[in-house]
């Protein structure tokens, strides 16, 4: 009986297909970049109450979050800029289920890097494009219509099935902890971020740094006199190049094979100068450093100052006049479950199903949202999404349909296993 209730929802994906494509070139066509979010939550909103889910929705209290020590600080709060959950309750014996996807995009950069409208949804060669394609609103769809599709086909589960759709992550993350703060736990967690398809248990972190470098003011007819802030400010970013180098010699991660791609640490800006013909002062350089699953943040943070100091100390100026080192904006730790934990097993196992082919089992590359799931959701998260990684915040952003019509096979197949069928 279980059989034919599995593949009577894969045949009613597959006969979907079309509407399940055109929901998520609904979801692209919504310029919905961080802090403009209004318009697609309310679409979302519509659909999952059409699901017949119950539908929270709501504008996270900026000041509660704030008290939160993994708050990350942000200058915009969140005043029509809501967060939304649906909750399909089951019958009752069954385990939940949470899913987990963030509904912002980052900016569609100049129109001329594009082929098409980055907001048009065009598909071509069995791809959509579009900003969001892939990061993550093909994921969005998925775990939607995944659920969606079990509904249609009169399923009812044992356990709960809750829907997480999140603003704000792309600068913060501060929209999955609000709802944590809220109290939406389970007992796993899918995060439909982009995965290539690859199953996740792992993801890096991110911390963004400052660096203000002071040099010694003199005119330009005079400039032997001063200390040029740029050139200084060079050492620094040659340091901190040296860095990378270390950690990615020292550290490891079974779950991260190439340290090159996983732990980029660099200066991304250098501002400095004030006018073509002034000798420049002063330089400022900002970047950022990845951590691995398994190291503390601030302990990170700390390594980093201890190493730009250690390195002005060899430099007869910037060892009297040592760099000003600060993290600001955006800092998620590193966060990881088990590879042998039991929602890491039956994605895979139902990817296996779907495709026919083994799952790759990897740590994703990029900061993500499990982070406040598994730490203080108390809700142990694996990443599955269709998006490409190389295609996040790339010009020409497309995602494959074959994908996202197999990930939402797999969730579908995923919420069965795991919630179980009343």
């Amino acid at each position: 009986m279980e059989s034919e209730k599995r593949q009577e929802v894969l045949e009613l994906i597959e006969k979907r297909k079309d509407s399940i494509i055109s929901f998520l070139q609904r979801l692209i066509s919504i310029p919905s970049v961080t802090g403009e979010e209004w318009e697609i939550q309310k679409l979302l909103a519509d659909k999952i109450r059409e699901m017949g889910l119950e539908v929270d929705l709501w504008e996270p209290d900026h000041e509660e979050l704030k008290k939160h020590p993994a708050y990350v600080a942000v200058d915009r709060g969140y005043e029509k800029r809501p967060n939304l959950v649906g909750i399909c309750r089951g019958e009752g014996g069954g385990k939940s289920l949470l899913f987990n996807g963030h509904v912002d995009v980052i900016p569609p950069g100049p129109p001329d890097a594009w082929s098409f409208d980055p907001f048009s949804a065009e598909i071509q060669d069995n791809r959509i494009y579009g900003r969001g394609s892939s990061d993550m609103k093909s994921g969005l769809a998925a775990m939607t219509t995944a659920l969606d599709s079990l509904i249609q086909t009169g399923i009812r589960l044992k356990g709960d099935v809750i829907l997480e759709y999140v603003m704000d992550e792309e600068l913060s993350g501060n929209g999955t902890l609000a709802c944590v703060m809220r109290g939406y736990r389970a007992d796993a967690g899918i995060c439909c971020e982009t995965s290539s398809l690859h199953v996740q248990p792992a993801c890096i972190g991110r911390i963004w740094f400052e660096i203000t470098v002071h040099g010694k003011p003199a005119g330009i007819q005079r400039r032997w006199e001063g200390v040029n802030a740029i050139e200084k400010g060079y050492e620094i970013v040659k340091a901190i190049s040296n860095l990378e180098a270390i950690r990615i010699n020292e550290l490891s991660h079974p779950l991260y094979p190439d340290n090159l791609s996983t732990l980029p640490c660099m200066v991304g800006m250098f501002e400095s100068g004030s006018f073509p013909s002034a000798f420049p002062d002063i330089c400022v350089l900002k970047g950022s450093i990845a951590s691995l699953p398994g190291e503390e943040t601030e302990e990170v943070k700390q390594g980093f100052i201890d190493h730009i100091s250690a390195f002005s100390k060899t430099d007869p100026w910037l060892r009297d006049h040592p760099p000003e080192v600060k993290f600001s904006g955006y800092c998620g730790d590193s966060a990881e479950i088990s590879p042998d934990h039991p929602i890491v097993t039956t994605v895979s196992k139902n990817f296996k199903d779907v495709t026919g082919r083994e799952p790759h089992i990897t740590g994703r590359q990029g900061a993500a949202d499990i982070r406040y799931l598994i730490k203080y959701g108390n809700t142990p998260t694996v990443i599955f999404g269709p998006g490409l990684t190389e295609q996040m915040h790339a010009n020409n952003e497309w995602v494959n349909i074959d994908d996202v019509i197999t990930a939402t096979k797999t969730l579908s197949m995923t919420i069965m296993d795991w919630c179980g069928i009343a």
